[in-house]
């Protein structure tokens, strides 16, 4: 009770403590987010009885009101769970359906701010036909409220038909991977794993190639082989974004790999340079081929914000792992050809080779 006392005074006080305080990059709005998360949860769970709980949600539909940027958004979307009770939720659908109606009628096309609070309560209420009901009379297809007709049929057993209704949900500022989620938690809770992994997983996560990526699938599907989940991502990808899986082959110690896709397409030459100093000693054929690559990508102008710097570093440590397996001559030979073809900002690859390479004869 305290708790959940405490996270209504805090909810309450978050768009008086934040309205002069600017949030243009977007930092805040991800911090207030991360804060609802705690706290919506702590109301929806407290034990309060129906007096005390019907006094939380006026004062939380008080604050809601006052919002001017809608930093409570995630608490309308919940709103059905904080009325703690199927009747109590009811009660509020009825008292926000007719301003839903009136937004999305012609006469009178406008933002509700009560919309999602609107389609919760009617979910939480039970009363999933007219959730979908409601979405009919919405102007436009738009995911952030037709989950909740996807949510009402899948309340209603009909697995088959929320599936059809999500992938027909996308508008056009929708975030496709957020509907293709939805989609492959449908197949998987009616045993598809295999459909869901290939028609969803797959091609929702190789749009952002890298280790975070990787791990999010297998977090997902912690069933599979690792490589296996890494070989099918790979083979989606484009041969231009090949590149970006370099840290995951590395971390999956598959090195000959790691540097094949490294060849394919473009990777950050500071990763490749973290890569050829942590593998000098164990691995210098690895830290060799990787210190190369930064080269070379940094030679055709990939990279950010590089300084000649890590072009030095780079070339060092390309020079050492050839002096540790006996391929100093070659490796001089690659590296002032690269210095030939320099198109990097400022010319650093080139500077960097003059300054770590001896004169030639």
């Amino acid at each position: 009770m305290l708790g959940g006392e405490g996270a209504v005074k805090l909810m309450e006080k978050i768009w008086p403590a934040l309205e002069q305080v600017d949030s243009s990059s977007g930092a805040l709005g991800a911090a207030v987010n991360k804060a609802l998360d705690t706290l919506v949860p702590l109301v929806i769970e407290a034990p309060a009885g129906e007096k005390i709980r019907a006094r939380w949600l006026e004062r939380l539909w008080q604050a809601i009101q006052e919002d001017g940027v809608d930093y409570l958004a995630p608490l309308c979307e919940r709103w059905g769970e904080v009325c703690g009770t199927p009747e109590l939720a009811s009660t509020w659908a009825d008292g926000l359906m007719s301003t839903v109606k009136l937004a999305w009628s012609q006469e009178h096309r406008g933002y509700f701010v009560g919309t999602t609070a609107c389609l919760s309560c009617l979910l939480t209420a039970g009363r999933n036909q007219e959730v979908l009901d409601l979405l009919e009379l919405a102007p436009f297809s738009w995911w952030h409220y037709r989950v909740y007709g996807m949510k009402a049929l899948l309340a209603m057993g009909k697995k088959a038909e929320a599936l059809k209704y999500a992938r027909a949900s996308g508008g056009l500022n929708d975030d496709p991977t957020a509907i293709a989620l939805a989609c492959e938690e449908i197949l998987r809770s009616s045993g598809l794993e295999e459909e869901a992994y290939q028609k969803y997983a797959l091609p929702t996560y190789t749009g952002s190639p890298g280790l975070a990526t990787f791990r999010a699938v297998l977090k997902r599907f912690p069933e599979r082989d690792p490589n296996e989940v890494f070989a099918d991502l790979v083979e989606q990808t484009p041969s231009s974004q090949k590149g970006k899986w370099f840290a995951t082959a590395k971390h999956l110690g598959l090195y000959d790999l790691a540097l094949r896709l490294v060849q394919e397409g473009p990777t950050d030459p500071r990763t490749l340079n973290r890569a050829a100093r942590d593998f000098l000693d164990d691995r210098p054929d690895f830290a060799l081929g990787a210190a190369l690559a930064s080269l070379t990508w940094m030679a055709q102008g990939y990279g950010y914000d590089l300084t000649q710097s890590d072009a030095e570093f780079a070339a060092s440590h390309a020079l050492n792992a050839a002096g540790k397996i006996g391929v100093v001559g070659g490796v001089r030979e690659k590296l002032r050809a690269l210095g030939a073809q320099d198109q990097s900002m400022h010319d650093i690859v080139r500077l960097a080779l003059a300054k770590v390479l001896p004169p030639t004869d």
